[in-house]
C-alpha cells in the first residue's frame, strides 16, 4: 500500500464507556471482532478510547495492539476470572475498616489530608500492576499499528474532564470548555483515576489534583475519539438498546408506591453518569446525520464544517440489571450485608449491583452476551472494519469539526 493510499484509508475509532462491572460486556464484544478478523490479525482500531472501566480495557487492548488476538484473550481471562476481592476489599476486616474511615472522614472530618470512599480500591491497582505492560503501547505506535490510545478521567478541582492520551507525536492536544486533551505517558495512576466512581472508590492525585471517574461531566464522550484522529467509531455501550430501535416503549406505572431504596436512587444516578451523556451524543450525531441529508451534496463537508464520520454501535440486548439480580447470590457476604441495608441486595436495587459484582457467573454472562451481540451484527461489523462505503442502515453521522 502506498502511503498516498494509506492516508486515503479511513481511521477507525473504538469507544469504550464506563460501567464497573458491566464492562464485561466489552470483552465479549471484542472477542467477537477477534473472531471474526482471525488470529493473525492487525489491530483494527488505530485510536481507542476509554472511559472508567472502559479505560481499562482500552489500554489493555493498547498495550498488546502489536498482537490483537492475543490481547484480546487475554483481557478475557482476566475478565473470566474477576472476583469482588480482586477489585476493592471484599472481606469483613477491608469493609469494616473502610466504612469506619468513611464515616469517621465524613461525620466527623477526621483524616481530611486522605482521599476516602465506601470501598478500598488498592486490589484493583495490583492487578492492574501485574497484567499490564505500559511500554507495549510506545511499541504499537512505533510499529504504527496504533495510533493513539486515550483514557479520560475528571478533575475535582478544575471541574474539567481531562483525556489523558498516548500516541503520535502530530496530535496536537485540544481546549473545549470543561473539557481537554493532554498528550502523557500513561500509567497506573490515569487507569485509576478514570476508574475511581465517585464515592465508591477513592479519588487518584496526578500531578497536583485529584481526578476521579471520567464519566463525570463528559458531555461528548465520542469527541475525545475525532480529536485523535478517528474518521469513523465502533462504540461499545453498557446500557441496553442506546438508540431506541426495534423496542417498543411502554410507559411505566409505579407498582408498590414505597419510598425509593437508597440502591434505587444510586442506581439512577450511576445510569445518569455513565449511560446518559453516550446516548446522548449517539442521538446527537444521528440529527445530524438527518440535518446532512438536507444539504446539497456541493455544500458539505467544508461549506458548512461538517466532518463524515460512521458510527456503528453494540450495546447489551438485554437490561444488564436484571442479569445483575439472578447473581446477586455471588456476592461476598460482608458486601450483602454492607449493601443489604441500602437495598442494592433487592431485586429493586440491582442497578448498583450490576457496577460493582465482580464476580464470574455474572462476568461470563456479561462476556457471552456481548459476544452474542457482536455476531448478531457480523454483517455490518465486516463491512465496517474492512473499511468499506457504508449501507444506508448503518449510522454515516456527520460531526461538526470543533467537537
Amino acid at each position: 500500500m502506498t502511503p498516498a493510499e494509506d492516508r486515503a484509508r479511513p481511521i477507525t475509532g473504538l469507544i469504550l464507556s464506563g460501567g464497573g462491572a458491566r464492562a464485561a460486556y466489552q470483552v465479549g464484544v471484542l472477542a467477537a471482532i477477534a473472531d471474526l478478523l482471525g488470529e493473525t490479525a492487525d489491530n483494527p482500531f488505530p485510536v481507542i478510547v476509554g472511559t472508567s472501566a472502559g479505560a481499562i480495557n482500552a489500554v489493555g487492548l493498547a498495550c498488546g495492539a502489536l498482537h490483537f488476538s492475543t490481547a484480546v484473550q487475554r483481557l478475557t481471562q482476566v475478565w473470566q476470572g474477576f472476583h469482588c476481592g480482586d477489585v476493592y476489599r471484599s472481606d469483613w476486616p477491608g469493609v469494616l475498616h473502610q466504612a469506619s474511615r468513611f464515616l469517621g472522614h465524613s461525620l466527623l472530618g477526621l483524616g481530611k489530608q486522605q482521599p476516602v470512599a465506601l470501598l478500598d480500591s488498592a486490589p484493583l491497582g495490583e492487578l492492574l500492576a501485574r497484567e499490564l505492560d505500559f511500554s507495549g503501547i510506545a511499541a504499537a505506535v512505533r510499529a504504527r499499528q496504533l495510533r493513539a490510545v486515550a483514557v479520560t478521567a475528571f478533575g475535582y478541582e478544575s471541574g474539567q474532564a481531562v483525556t489523558f492520551y498516548q500516541g503520535r507525536a502530530t496530535i496536537d492536544p485540544w481546549f473545549r470548555h470543561r473539557r481537554v486533551g493532554v498528550p502523557t505517558r500513561l500509567d497506573l495512576n490515569h487507569l485509576q483515576a478514570s476508574a475511581a466512581i465517585p464515592l465508591v472508590f477513592p479519588p487518584v492525585k496526578i500531578n497536583r489534583e485529584y481526578f476521579g471517574d471520567g464519566a463525570v461531566r463528559q458531555p461528548a464522550p465520542i469527541s475525545p475519539a475525532l480529536h485523535l484522529g478517528a474518521s469513523r467509531v465502533l462504540v461499545v455501550g453498557v446500557s441496553g438498546n442506546p438508540l431506541g430501535k426495534g423496542v417498543h416503549q411502554e410507559v411505566v406505572r409505579p407498582r408498590s408506591g414505597l419510598p425509593p431504596t437508597l440502591a434505587q436512587i444510586s442506581g439512577h444516578m450511576l445510569n445518569s453518569t455513565f449511560i446518559d451523556s453516550l446516548e446522548s451524543d449517539i442521538e446527537l450525531l444521528e440529527r445530524l446525520n438527518h440535518m446532512s441529508r438536507l444539504v446539497p451534496s456541493g455544500l458539505h463537508p467544508r461549506g458548512l464544517g461538517l466532518k463524515p464520520v460512521e458510527v456503528l454501535v453494540i450495546a447489551p440486548s438485554q437490561p444488564l440489571d436484571q442479569i445483575a439480580a439472578r447473581h446477586r447470590h455471588e456476592l461476598p457476604k460482608a458486601m450483602r450485608f454492607f449493601l443489604r441495608g441500602p437495598g442494592a441486595t433487592r431485586a429493586s436495587g440491582a442497578g448498583v449491583l450490576s457496577y460493582l459484582l465482580f464476580e464470574p457467573g455474572y462476568c461470563n454472562e456479561l462476556i457471552e452476551l456481548g459476544f452474542q451481540d457482536a455476531m448478531a451484527q457480523k454483517e455490518f461489523l465486516l463491512r465496517f472494519l474492512s473499511a468499506e462505503p457504508a449501507p444506508d442502515d448503518l449510522a454515516a453521522a456527520f460531526v461538526p469539526s470543533t467537537r
